[in-house]
């Protein structure tokens, strides 16, 4: 049976509820795709997170180059997700972006991987993009992890 890819939001979440969440779904490497990979959020910024995450028995790989930019973040929390879509469209061609998805579909295709950002909903985030191209890359599947597991453990995609 194939393994898919799952994404998380770490919003309105502490750190171990969200490492439970992964330890849940049996992931083996989370994927950072923020484009800055810090927090005020307590424990989620890169090597504190990196750090907790090891302790749990999971690898931690932030990809940079699929982090949604600075334009993209604002038009998105503005609520022009077509705009949004289409800073987000133009950095994906860029020589970072198309190196790190290459990175981010070989870890994928070995191990159960999870891609992370900030934003719960996934339907908001620059990471469901991400996971989109991955599963046409690779033939996966996405799978959206809820850190709060009310007996589902898994929202919609």
């Amino acid at each position: 049976m194939k393994h898919a890819i799952s994404t998380i939001g770490y919003e309105g979440s502490a750190v171990a509820e969200f490492v439970a969440a992964l330890l849940r779904a049996s992931i083996e490497v989370l994927i950072d795709v923020r484009d800055l990979p810090l927090s005020r959020k307590k424990g989620f910024s890169k090597n504190q997170l990196a750090k907790t995450l090891a302790a749990a028995g999971i690898d931690y790989v932030h990809l940079r180059g699929l982090g949604n930019p600075k334009a993209g973040r604002e038009a998105a929390r503005s609520g022009n997700y077509g705009l949004f879509q289409k800073i987000f469209d133009r950095h994906g061609k860029t020589e970072a972006a198309l190196r790190d998805m290459d990175t981010a579909a070989e870890l994928v295709r070995g191990r159960r991987a999870c891609l992370m950002c900030f934003e719960s909903n996934h339907a908001e985030c620059h990471r469901s993009i991400v996971a989109a191209r991955l599963a046409q890359m690779t033939k996966l599947t996405v799978t959206p992890l809820a850190v709060h597991d009310r007996g589902i453990g898994r929202v919609a995609a």
